[in-house]
Order: structure tokens, then sequence, then C-alpha cells
């Protein structure tokens, strides 16, 4: 397996630590208060930068033949995947293929075997697999992408202060459907991985593990159920981020007080 491939089956990546453990939770916070998002991603939505991106997604959909070449166009996998939560993947357009144009309410379905479930839900959010290129020139669709790339875009900025903010934003956003993920959705996404293993201070090396033995790792140091609450969420969300920006990383001291 190529290392790429690991990227995006396992959801490597991060960013180098750009912030102290404290200042890191204060900019998370920042990042998480009510109205920041939506002032940030409106500001975000007028960067020369995103708007060249947005006109050369919809450009390479308007001019691809059939739904592989619109996939395997860059300009459209550039906003495509990091609008369905899947940046780590624009570097395997073979594997996007392959996952986004299958039936992902079939169990042997390329969307429903891969051990990342951000494939699956893409693959449902699309709807290719039915649709075809009628779901990607839908203008509700590309709108929808359009709104989850510019969104992305302005988590990924977060990074700029401190390692990790965009995945524990992620996950805060999760959460906050009010569903508490079970142990095998958590180890099933590569951001929920990141994050709450991370917090927890297991190590990467965790992912080679059964997939069992994953489980009772996770499970036998947090109830994920509580993590429905905002303030459980937010308070591991803010673990994870100090655990980034530290160089004690789990060991740190101010990590002790989220424990």
């Amino acid at each position: 397996m190529s290392g790429s491939i690991a990227l995006a089956l396992l959801g490597g990546g991060g960013t180098s630590a750009t912030a102290d453990a404290a200042s890191a939770v204060a900019a998370l916070r920042r990042a998480s208060a009510a109205g920041a998002e939506t002032k940030g991603v409106a500001a975000t939505a007028k960067e020369a930068a995103v708007k060249l991106a947005i006109t050369r997604f919809k450009e390479g959909i308007s001019r691809a033949k059939d739904v592989e070449t619109a996939l395997r166009d860059p300009r459209v996998s550039a906003v495509l995947l990091p609008a369905l939560g899947l940046p780590d993947a624009t570097g395997v357009p073979g594997l996007a293929v392959r996952a986004l144009t299958s039936d992902p309410k079939d169990p042997k379905s390329v969307a429903a075997k891969l051990p990342d479930a951000r494939w699956k839900s893409a693959a449902t959010t699309l709807n290719l697999a039915k649709r075809g290129m009628d779901a990607l020139r839908d203008p509700a669709v590309q709108q929808k992408l359009i709104d989850g790339y510019t969104s992305y875009e302005w988590r990924l900025s977060k990074d700029g202060e401190a390692s990790g903010i965009s995945d524990a934003l992620y996950f805060e956003k999760r959460m906050a459907t009010g569903k508490a993920p079970s142990v095998y959705e958590v180890l099933g996404d590569a951001v929920l991985r990141r994050v709450v293993t991370g917090a927890l201070g297991l190590p990467a090396s965790l992912a080679i593990q059964e997939v069992t033995t994953q489980a009772r790792a996770v499970t036998s140091r947090i109830d994920l159920s509580k993590l429905t609450d905002p303030k459980q969420a937010a308070k591991l969300a803010e673990r994870y981020v100090m655990s980034a920006n530290s160089a004690g990383s789990a060991s740190s001291p101010l990590l002790n007080l989220f424990g």
C-alpha cells in the first residue's frame, strides 16, 4: 500500500505546532464562540484564492464528459473532496473515483467497505451511483459543496494559530448533531480518530492493532455517550489541541487540568 493511500485510509497528516498549549486553547475557544464560524466563513468566501478555486471547480464540472473525468480533474477534486470532509484524499483520485461512484447502500461497495467512514458519508451525499453527472451539475449540490469547501478553508485557516484547531472544530460540529458516535464510528472517521485518540494520549501505532483492541483502548478511557454534552465535547477538543501543541504531549501538567 502506498503512503498516499495509507494516508487516505487512516487519516494521517496534521500540522506542526504553532502555539503553546494555553494559547492553543484560547485560539480554539475564539473559533468556537457563537457567531465566529458564520463571520469567518463569510470573510473566507471573499478571498481571491477561494473565489478562484470555486470558479475552476465549476469550470471543471461543466467541461467533464463523465463522472470519472470530473473526479480526476484537480480543479474539481480540490473543492469537492475538502467539502466532503476528505481533504487528505486529493492525492488519490483513483480511490476517490472507486469510492464515490459506488453504491453506499451496498455492503460490498468500495465506499461501504473502506475503514474510513467519511467515504460512505460522502458517497451518500453525492449519490453518484444513481445520479451520475446530474448530481455534480445540480446547482443545489454544487452550492452545498461550495459552502462545505468555504467552511473547510475557514477551519483550516485556524491551524495557522495553533495545530489541530481545524480537527477540533470538525469534532465539535460532529458532536453537536446530538447523536453520540459509537467507538467504531470514531475509529472509522479519520478526523474523529485523531481527536479522540490524541486527546486520550493513545499512540498512532494503535492503528495497526485489531479493531477490537483499538475499541477497548478508547472505551476504557472515555464514555463516548457523554460527548453529546457540548461541555464534554469542548473539553475533549481542548485537550486534543493542548496535546497537539504541547512539547510534553499527554504528560503536560496543563493536560492534567482536563483529566
